[in-house]
């Protein structure tokens, strides 16, 4: 095993981590890690994405649920949508997408082109959203509970994870917040869940369709799902609202440079 799978494993430590302190940022680190340090392809490593955030978060949600900070009833409402609209992008509209796009003249645009600097969109929309809301410790929640609104956001976001391998934990958490009335914690919980089921049933749509390398994608996930357990130890130690500022600045500075060498370099 050469020096960068190594880098790579240990870099999967993060991305549980990640997942264990704020509930979010899973595929934020995944996506980059598989494409700029390991070399995959950037449409499987989407798919690989969504196995490993999935099954880290699935973990992340049951410990959470065990402590009673999972809302069910939201994650069946909120996750469902979510999760049939994960799975159609991925068995249908990703194999659908050409591997050229659209050209003009020298200007060539790639299904990986195309997905990477939307994921960087992503990452960057992240990026503020946590900088912005980091220091609000919680959010002011609406008095009643919006299921159709609800509803809407998770068919949007199962699109969102289907597209580039994103959970949307950084979507979902002020989404129970605001619309099902959630306390923060229970957000989180219940925001591993959902993320877990659209992640997993994303991924079902590409089983058959990619060449999976499993011994290589199970260590990866085991190496996530142990830094999931470090991640939840660290969170009852460091101030969630500073972390998230610092992932934050962290992620915008990595959306600039995704959007920088894959439209200029």
């Amino acid at each position: 095993m050469d020096v960068t799978m190594v880098s790579g494993y240990f870099l999967a430590l993060l991305v549980g981590v990640s997942l264990g302190l704020i509930g979010s940022g899973g595929s934020i680190l995944t996506v980059p890690i598989l494409v700029y340090l390991l070399t995959v392809n950037p449409v499987l490593a989407t798919a690989y994405s969504l196995f490993v955030v999935g099954s880290t978060a699935l973990v992340g949600g049951l410990r959470n649920a065990f402590n009673k900070n999972v809302d069910f009833s939201i994650v069946w409402i909120f996750g469902i949508p979510s999760l049939i609209a994960a799975y159609l992008v991925r068995a249908f509209v990703i194999p659908a997408i050409p591997d050229v796009v659209f050209s003009a003249g020298t200007v060539l645009v790639t299904k990986s082109l195309l997905l990477m600097v939307l994921f960087a969109v992503v990452m960057l929309t992240a990026s503020v959203r946590m900088i912005r809301f980091g220091n609000s410790g919680t959010i002011t929640a609406n008095i009643d509970v919006s299921y159709f609104r609800l509803v809407v956001l998770g068919v949007l976001i199962g699109v969102l994870a289907g597209a580039v391998g994103a959970g949307g934990g950084f979507l979902i958490i002020p989404a129970l917040v605001f619309l099902a009335h959630m306390p923060m914690k229970k957000a989180v919980g219940t925001s591993l869940f959902i993320i877990a089921i659209q992640s997993l049933a994303g991924f079902m749509g590409d089983v058959g369709q990619s060449n999976i390398d499993w011994p290589f994608l199970l260590i990866f996930t085991l190496m996530s799902v142990i830094g999931i357990f470090i991640g939840i130890a660290l969170s009852n130690k460091i101030p969630g609202e500073k972390l998230k500022i610092g992932f934050g600045w962290f992620v915008l500075v990595m959306g600039i440079y995704i959007l920088i060498k894959e439209i200029f370099m």
